[in-house]
């Protein structure tokens, strides 16, 4: 597939593993994405995942019509991009490997060599012409691991973007072109994808974004996901918000922990409320059975949270407290949180929730505080009615 009439796409589809590093759930599949650049030198850009090297040393094979690689770039050495190097290698050994110093360092914990025959280390603004084409290699440390670049083409202005503008979702292989110009398809797993792997350093995604304000970008490839090549703006403002911890949009996230049904009645009836206040989005996620990289990634999106549950074994019950830590862990900031607390005996669950938020950056926790006692009585009623109101009202 071409990308441009010098830029051909030699990536590969995932539609076996069913969880992303061990942890994120992608029934539609993952992408592994490299290319290659055919010029009078011929540069790769990255590799693929150890359980795809036959296929993408073919698709290799197949652009390359004889010739052989000069280079092989690796931007980041996360396995699923790096594990083929050594195969590279192999097949062609007068090739360099391209990479940054502390990718080299990582290059020997995995494969107990660092290739001293073939290296060629690059830092911030380094370049490299292949002939017709102009390579300018940009550090982008923490995006997210230490040893990353991003890679732009200054000829036909493309950015190989490693890990950034990911998405999870294997590419269709019926298409014409790896190309989404949908944002709306692709924000969502973009979305889970940026909040879930990328979301804790958004201050290293920020610093990137400003090394590449005034590249005039004309396309987009990432590791993963589709190639973005209209609306770019679009693409990028989306990261902008995301890295700087803002809400997209106002809505309220309510998410419950509910063990017999009382808690969730709760939340149920917060919906109702706040939807008759008016309140343009209401989410509601059950925590002990929802997607949690899910879950998370739509409270990213919305400006409010309520966080509902149950007080166990006189602590934040389990669902619950796992939500918070991957909140936590991802710098959750710059958001609304109301509670609500059920406890049949110790109520206490509201405070211990607050307690884990008290270090964030920019949240504003909400005056009224639902209490249940086992059940919804009137009192707790109109706490939830307060609470509806006082949210819907800020906005």
């Amino acid at each position: 597939m071409n990308i441009t009439s010098d830029i051909k796409y030699i990536g590969v589809n995932d539609h076996t593993t069913d969880l992303f590093e061990g942890l994120y759930r992608i029934p539609e599949g993952i992408s592994y994405n490299s290319y290659m650049i055919v010029d009078e030198q011929i540069a790769v850009m990255d590799s693929v995942d150890a359980g795809f090297t036959e296929e993408w040393l073919c698709n290799m094979e197949n652009e390359l019509n004889g010739q052989h690689p000069d280079y092989l770039i690796v931007q980041h050495m996360e396995p699923d991009h790096s594990a083929n190097i050594v195969n590279f290698i192999r097949r062609y050994p007068a090739a360099k490997i391209v990479a940054s110093e502390k990718a080299f360092t990582i290059m020997e914990n995995f494969f107990h060599t660092d290739f001293k025959d073939n290296q060629m280390v690059v830092a911030d603004g380094d370049e490299l012409s292949l002939g017709r084409h102009r390579l300018v290699f940009y550090a982008a440390p923490m995006v997210h691991w230490p040893e990353v670049l991003v890679t732009f083409d200054t000829t036909d202005k493309v950015l190989f973007s490693a890990d950034t503008f990911g998405r999870f979702g294997a590419l269709d292989e019926n298409a014409g072109e790896y190309v989404d110009n949908d944002i709306e398809d692709w924000k969502d797993e973009a979305r889970r994808y940026y909040i879930g792997i990328v979301g804790k350093y958004g201050v290293f995604v920020q610093k990137l974004l400003a090394k590449l304000a005034n590249l005039g970008i004309q396309k987009i490839c990432p590791l993963h996901g589709p190639v973005l090549t209209e609306n770019l703006n679009h693409y990028i403002n989306l990261y902008s918000i995301w890295s700087a911890y803002q809400p997209e949009e106002e809505g309220v996230l309510i998410a419950y922990a509910s063990i017999y049904g009382n808690t969730k009645q709760a939340a149920l009836l917060l919906e109702e409320k706040l939807k008759e206040n008016g309140c343009p989005k209401v989410v509601l996620r059950d925590l002990a059975r929802c997607d949690m990289s899910e879950a998370v990634a739509e409270d990213f999106r919305y400006s409010k949270l309520v966080l509902a549950s149950t007080t166990y074994n006189t602590q934040i019950f389990p669902p619950m407290r796992e939500f918070i830590s991957w909140l936590k862990e991802r710098n959750f900031a710059n958001r609304t949180i109301g509670f609500m607390e059920n406890g049949s005996w110790m109520p206490i669950v509201a405070r211990l929730m607050k307690d884990e938020f008290e270090r964030g950056k920019g949240l504003t926790f909400a005056e009224n505080t639902v209490r249940i006692l086992s059940a919804l009585n009137e009192e707790s009623e109109a706490q939830i009615e307060a609470l509806a109101k006082e949210l819907w009202r800020e906005v």
